[in-house]
This record gives structure tokens, sequence and C-alpha cells, in this order.
């Protein structure tokens, strides 16, 4: 089958019009019953011509604890992209239901460094549909590249898990992967998060999920408190390993539990050097100090 090519989208689509859609949607599927299918859409979605908004670019530097540079931070792209890849995941083709999601896995190329006055141009698709023990998963692929040319700049691939759905015809695997114990080590930072971290970020990302906002709006979705978005954890990690990174690198985090706020969380960064004690790796792994459960880990790695 030919590609269908993207679909150009004219503006970057509203989170918060996207969730409200979202909900009616799963909605109306229950009432109606309807058939999700089990394929993901074929076309890609984009957005051409973004430029970042200098001050929201400022807010988000400061709020995880990178320096204000002119340089876009990675996690910050992904923000970026984050509605793009939304409004594929809000398509009345796209066969699992978006409110719910959970994100497990992300991983990132960061090629070179981006500069806030390069115009972007994001593409985002659905791909790799598969079963979970727990569901069914799949892959969104982001990428950004520069409104002056062709070559990918920053390269992402989300991993969400619809949980408990499990759609015909895809298999659940047949081996079940078994979690190494985890041990806490001494820290080499320690962060306090308070109640309103999921607003603070939410106000620098767009991303106005009601599980991040309040006790209150995470409850009406089934979470005993709100919790903390996943990548602004992992991208305050990133901003703790700081600029021994440089300007290309990859960048890896798997979700295992969440972080309800307040919270206080643990985190411990090891630095791996090449041969002549260059830079090559700084791993990473964060866990609450309280209950000495790891929250999530990572690495991030020299290109």
């Amino acid at each position: 089958m030919s590609d269908p090519g993207p679909v150009v989208l004219g503006d970057m689509p509203s989170l918060s019009k996207l969730y409200v859609n979202a909900a009616a949607t799963a909605a109306r599927r229950r009432l109606l019953g309807t058939d999700l299918g089990t394929a993901l859409p074929e076309s890609s979605h984009e957005v051409r011509g973004i430029m970042v908004d200098v001050e929201k670019l400022t807010a988000y530097q400061h709020l995880i604890g990178e320096p204000a540079t002119d340089v876009l931070p990675a996690g910050f792209i992904h923000a970026l992209a984050f509605p793009v890849a939304m409004s594929v995941m809000n398509r009345d083709d796209f066969p699992l239901p978006l409110l719910g999601m959970i994100h497990l896995r992300n991983a990132v190329e960061q090629r070179r460094a981006i500069s806030f006055t390069e115009p972007l141009d994001i593409t985002a698709s659905a791909v790799n549909l598969r079963g979970h023990r727990s569901g069914t998963q799949l892959d969104m692929v982001a990428e950004a590249r520069s409104g002056k040319g062709d070559a990918v700049l920053w390269r992402g691939i989300s991993t969400y898990l619809a949980k408990g759905v499990f759609l015909p015809g895809i298999d659940k695997p047949s081996v079940h992967m078994v979690q190494a114990d985890f041990r806490p080590t001494n820290p080499t930072g320690l962060w306090q998060l308070g109640v309103d971290t999921g607003r603070a970020y939410a106000a620098v990302s767009g991303d106005f999920n009601p599980i991040h906002l309040s006790a209150l709006s995470a409850k009406a979705l089934g979470m005993r408190r709100s919790i903390a978005h996943g990548m602004y954890l992992a991208a305050r990690a990133l901003a703790d390993v700081g600029a021994v990174k440089g300007e290309a690198f990859n960048w890896d985090v798997s979700f295992e539990a969440p972080v309800f706020l307040p919270a206080r969380v643990a985190l411990d960064i090891t630095t791996v050097q090449a041969d002549g004690g260059a830079w090559e790796r700084s791993d990473y792994v964060a866990w609450s100090p309280k209950a000495g459960r790891k929250h999530f880990s990572g690495s991030v790695t020299s290109r």
C-alpha cells in the first residue's frame, strides 16, 4: 500500500480540546459499543513552521533546572511534539482509548543543538501495535526538522500502554520480563516536589491532563492523588546530568511507578567514562526514599 503522506495541520492542536474530545469519544464508544478495530492510522500528522514562545522556554528551563540558554532542551522539544502526537491518538480510527494511557518508556535521539530561533516542522505517527501482558501497547514516533532543511534534528519514540485493553488478533507476549530486585543506593540528589508540581509543569508544557492537576481531578480518573508528569521527572534528571552530555546524545527512560504528589524523590546519577577519561554515558535511577520503590531509570549516552 502506498504511503498516504502526512495530514498537515494548519495550527498546533490544543491539548485541552483534545482531552475534551477524547472524553466525549470514550463516552460515545461505551454507549454505542463501537468496535475500535485493530489497525493503526496510516497517516502521520504534521505541523510546520513552529516558532518557540521564549517566555515558555525560559519558564521551562527554570522549572526543570536547565540553564537559560538559546538551545532547546530535549524534553522541551518532546513537549512541543506532544500535541501533534496526541492529535494522531485522538483520531476516530485510532484503535485504543486515549484517556488512561500509561507512558512506559521514552527514547530520544538529539542529533544536534536546536536554537529557539529555528522554525520547526514536527511530524508524529503511530507504529508497532503489539501485545503486552497487561493490555496493548504501541509507539508514538515524533520527529522535528528545521524549516531550513529536511534533516531530522530530534527524534522521540514514546511507548504507551492501554491497560486492560486486549484487541482481537493481537497476542500477549509469551515471555514475562522479570524485574530485578531494586536496592536503593546513596542518592546524588533529593527532590522535594510540592502538590502544585503537576500544575507548574502543565503551565510550561501545555499538558493539562487532569491526573496531574489536583487530587480531586485525579480521583475522578481513578487515581488516589495527583501524579507528577513522567516527562517532567525525566527532563529534570536530564538537567541534573548537565552540560557534560554535549549537543548530541541519546536519552532513554523507563517508567515503573508513579510519583504521587507531594513527594520526595531520591536520584542517583552514575557517570561512565571512556578510555582517556572522556564522558561516555550517565545512568540514572530515581526512587521513593520512604518506600524504597523505584520510580524510573534511564541513561544519557554520547552520540
